[in-house]
């Protein structure tokens, strides 16, 4: 089966071709230029943004894959969450399409797309495997039974890990996305130069807590007016402090549920230190250890295709009436 899936939940526009959940093109443009001047996502802008360049980028997809659109056999395309205004310019488009085509429609739960990212390049992954999902707005640890099974052990209780990266690097004056900018100063930081506080939460707690890591990175900058002389061990001992609590909670979920596997997921999945930390850890441990390629850590239609490829295997179909929705939890069983 040839899929076509579109990701517009956020500020990346993309489109990619699938066979069989084998990626045949996987294409995204970026607004990173367009919003830099903001030190974030304008949602109005993005929208817009979205609807200028889809046609472009379904164009570029359907030329680097060596397909034409009559070929399409289904299309899979991001209804949530997301912002709702990007998500309408995908969810349109894939919607006229699959009319036009007379082809089946999925929606997919953009973090279920992320929980079965690392299964497109590692067929030797299988569940069970637990689930560690980093991104700018969602920190999860999930036991991925099977493909639709989820169970989320452990959730931030306040900034995902992302935010707090990009929050700090607003305090360290870098550059937007922060992510990235923090990682790069990092390396060449002394990771044991700050004491910085890592959230223990209960006993036993699988959640996360990244606000006082937060707090007390702003706080030093406000007693420190030399704080900039020193950014560079700043940022790795924040970037110490938000990986070993990350793996903390993760060892911890590993020996709760025995789990055979390990999997990192999500755009701050894309950071050196986690994975080689995650890997090593996994290696200590015994576990198979997955990470998707950085391409595929961050929003794609790579991984909106090969999840919307999974529900039609599992014949679920979405009507050609669904709904956007800017906030929708991950279906999931209770613990």
């Amino acid at each position: 089966m040839l899929l076509l899936g579109i990701e517009s939940s956020c500020d990346e526009t993309s489109v990619a071709l699938c066979r069989e959940g084998n990626l045949l093109s996987n294409v995204v443009h970026t607004q990173i230029p367009l919003h830099r001047r903001f030190g974030g996502v304008v949602p109005e802008l993005a929208s817009r943004n979205h609807l200028t360049a889809i046609l472009p980028v379904l164009d570029e997809a359907l030329q680097r894959a060596g397909v034409t659109l009559p070929e399409v056999e289904a299309l899979g395309v991001t209804h949530a969450p997301g912002l709702i205004g990007s998500l309408l310019v995908g969810l349109s488009t894939a919607k006229a399409l699959a009319f036009f085509l007379c082809r089946p429609l999925v929606g997919v739960h953009h973090l279920e797309a992320h929980l079965l990212s690392p299964l497109i390049e590692h067929p030797e992954l299988q569940p069970p495997y637990l689930a560690l999902l980093v991104s700018g707005g969602h920190t999860l640890l999930v036991e991925v039974t099977a493909v639709g099974d989820y169970l989320v052990l452990g959730r931030t209780v306040d900034d995902a890990v992302g935010e707090a990266f990009d929050k700090v690097a607003v305090v360290l004056g870098l550059p937007y996305p922060g992510g990235r900018e923090i990682e790069t100063l990092a390396g060449r930081g002394n990771p044991e130069a700050m004491a910085f506080p890592r959230a223990k939460m209960g006993p036993g707690d699988l959640d996360f807590s990244f606000s006082g890591l937060k707090t007390a990175v702003v706080l030093y900058c406000r007693r420190n007016p030399d704080f900039r002389d020193k950014a560079a061990d700043l940022a790795a001992s924040f970037q110490e402090a938000a990986v070993e609590t990350l793996l903390a909670k993760t060892e911890r979920a590993l020996e709760k549920r025995n789990l055979p596997a390990l999997c990192l997921c999500g755009g701050v999945a894309a950071n050196t230190c986690l994975r080689e930390r995650a890997a090593a850890m996994s290696a200590r441990r015994g576990l198979l250890f997955a990470v998707p390629s950085p391409a595929l850590c961050g929003d794609n239609a790579g991984m909106i295709a090969f999840t919307a490829w999974q529900a039609l295997k599992a014949g679920r179909p979405s009507p050609l009436g669904l709904a956007a929705a800017a906030s929708l939890p991950l279906p999931t069983r209770p613990c």
